[in-house]
């Protein structure tokens, strides 16, 4: 997949959790970042491999952080996904928790409260992280 493919899938899909679980996105704070690919013996790729981790911020309050992730934790397990953590929020120093991974493709997705609380103020991050990707029309690197 072109890396461009990769964003706009990781923005749809964000958009996606955002909508089913009643919550509202702030564009502003998207974050794109691409990491190298890692082999099993610490290899780096050079033939294009990359991963994305991507993330934006809700503006949802603390209090509706339990509900979100109660609703995710209910909603991706019917579309593939795996639930890996889960914790519900308590208070800043058990915040909410919500990860999953597609059994079919290995896609991450989570759902987290960030911000301490006493400084910052709490948020919730929408996530997505892809596995290994090789844009179309590369020749894999063999290790």
């Amino acid at each position: 997949m072109k890396k461009d493919a990769a964003v706009k899938w990781a923005e749809d899909y964000t958009a996606y959790m955002a909508r089913i679980s009643n919550a509202e996105l702030l564009p502003s704070t998207e974050k794109v970042h691409f990491q190298d690919c890692i082999g099993e013996d610490d290899e780096v790729a050079e033939d294009g491999r990359y991963s994305l981790f991507y993330y934006v911020y809700s503006p949802a309050p603390a209090g509706e952080h339990t509900r979100i992730v109660r609703t995710l934790r209910q909603e991706l397990p019917q579309h593939g996904y795996k639930v890996t953590s889960y914790r519900e929020f308590k208070n800043s120093y058990e915040s909410a928790v919500f990860r999953a991974r597609n059994e079919k493709n290995s896609y991450a997705v989570s759902a987290t409260t960030v911000g301490s609380g006493k400084t910052k103020p709490q948020r919730l991050s929408f996530a997505v992280r892809t596995p290994c990707m090789l844009p179309p029309g590369v020749e894999q690197q063999q290790f």
